[in-house]
């Protein structure tokens, strides 16, 4: 992309709730992005689902709210197709003055992961499955979004419907231009078991670039879905009774000559399968705060609501929270199906992939893979609610083996401000807060 045909462009990285914090600069700045040129406050990357400073937090008064350096990413410009005319994105990762990557900047702590994979000649493969649902918020509560064809909210699910496909037809069209112009691989999109809820997978690639696409992936949806005059949201429950919205992780892992290290020739999969399996049932309980981040996340990770409650895997089974699909030896991968929609992409690559490791460096053996409804089976089970998720997460043994002591520390306290200011919300008033957010 030629950045010199824009008048101004915008600078961005991912927040600990995922969100973008950057700046609108001019063009000029293209040329020297990569010496410096954008300087922001360190804690920028750590403020709150309102987006304001945490109290007490060492990034703010007792460092004098010290700056860093914003250096752009390998993924490039990128356009914002959701904003007619709209600058240019560049993505962005924090650094501090002499260079080294800060710590609080979750797209830095997921590089960190796969720099472990590398040093043993290892890369990892990974793709995600994105659900999302299309709402109407134009009124004092949220409600189903409105069929383009007869104005008239939708009452129906409607699971794998071509004909509600259609409806929304020139919604889905701008989705595939748009993926096609922002380098998105996106592949299927279907209805799925929500009243207006969607699933579109993305192909599977490299894992850095495969978080980066989900990250600007969920941008994409969102502004889109404005564009076209209704909301769309990754909150993991928009309404009680209805499905929740997950986001699944596929994952494989090459050696250095190319070869899947899961695949032994058979459907069973390799010895280093289970390992990477056993480390993934090993840190779930304590990564519940990763995989559902906030105060709604938590009436999806309910029995019997299609998302996993209970650290357990098995062969081709939707209702393990760890799945190994089924298919051809050579494609044997992980399908980690516990997090919701409203989560921070590179947090959840991160805190995955990461925990594979710690079993494949531990030499783990998994339990048993079950058999039928996973929700009948006697299994460790993801922290309940979000308070206990936070202090699990937070006193865990586990976890600084995968991430950075200073994220770490910067997630507890930003995720402690969020409880204390959400319980004063009543759960009917929390999409105010999270619609746009998550």
């Amino acid at each position: 992309m030629d950045l010199s045909d824009h008048t101004t462009l915008r600078v961005a990285a991912c927040d600990l709730n995922g969100q973008m914090r950057g700046k609108r600069v001019p063009s000029s700045y293209a040329d020297k992005l990569d010496r410096g040129a954008v300087r922001m406050p360190l804690s920028v990357l750590n403020v709150d689902i309102f987006g304001a400073d945490i109290e007490g937090s060492p990034l703010v008064f007792e460092t004098g709210d010290a700056d860093g350096i914003l250096r752009p990413t390998d993924r490039g410009a990128v356009p914002m197709p959701w904003l007619d005319g709209a600058p240019p994105l560049l993505p962005m990762v924090m650094h501090h003055d002499d260079g080294a990557p800060f710590d609080g900047d979750p797209r830095h702590a997921l590089e960190a992961v796969l720099k472990t994979y590398a040093d043993r000649g290892w890369r990892v493969i990974a793709a995600t499955e994105l659900e999302f649902t299309l709402v109407d918020d134009s009124g004092n509560a949220l409600a189903p979004v409105k069929d383009p064809r007869t104005g008239r909210p939708l009452e129906t699910p409607e699971i794998l419907s071509i004909t509600q496909l259609d409806a929304f037809d020139g919604f889905l069209n701008a989705l595939y231009e748009g993926c096609t112009a922002m380098g998105i691989p996106a592949q299927t999109a279907t209805c799925e078991s929500g009243i207006g809820q969607f699933e579109v997978t993305l192909h599977h690639q490299d894992a850095l670039r495969a978080a980066d696409d989900t990250w600007l992936f969920k941008a994409l949806i969102k502004g889109l879905a404005r564009q076209h005059g209704f909301a769309a949201t990754f909150m993991a429950k928009p309404f009680a009774e209805d499905a929740g919205n997950g986001m699944h992780l596929h994952f494989s892992v090459l050696d250095q000559d190319g070869r899947n290290i899961f695949d032994n020739g058979t459907e069973d999969g390799a010895d280093m399968l289970r390992t990477a399996v056993a480390g993934c049932l090993a840190a779930m309980p304590d990564s519940t705060l990763i995989f559902a981040p906030h105060a709604s996340s938590y009436a999806r990770l309910v029995p019997g609501a299609h998302a996993p409650t209970g650290a357990g895997w098995a062969y081709d089974n939707r209702t393990a929270a760890l799945r190994i699909p089924g298919g051809p030896p050579a494609a044997r991968r992980i399908e980690h199906r516990v997090a919701g929609g409203d989560i921070n992409p590179y947090l959840i690559f991160a805190a995955i992939l990461g925990a594979a490791l710690v079993g494949v460096e531990d030499d783990m053996t998994p339990p048993a893979p079950i058999t039928g409804n996973a929700y009948a089976h006697d299994l460790p089970q993801l922290a309940a609610d979000w308070a206990t998720a936070i202090d699990r997460f937070e006193a865990s043994t586990i976890m600084p083996r995968i991430l950075p002591a200073g994220l770490i520390r910067n997630l507890v306290m930003t995720k402690r401000q969020e409880l204390r200011l959400l319980a004063n919300h009543p759960d009917d008033s929390q999409w105010r807060v999270y619609l746009d957010t998550v």
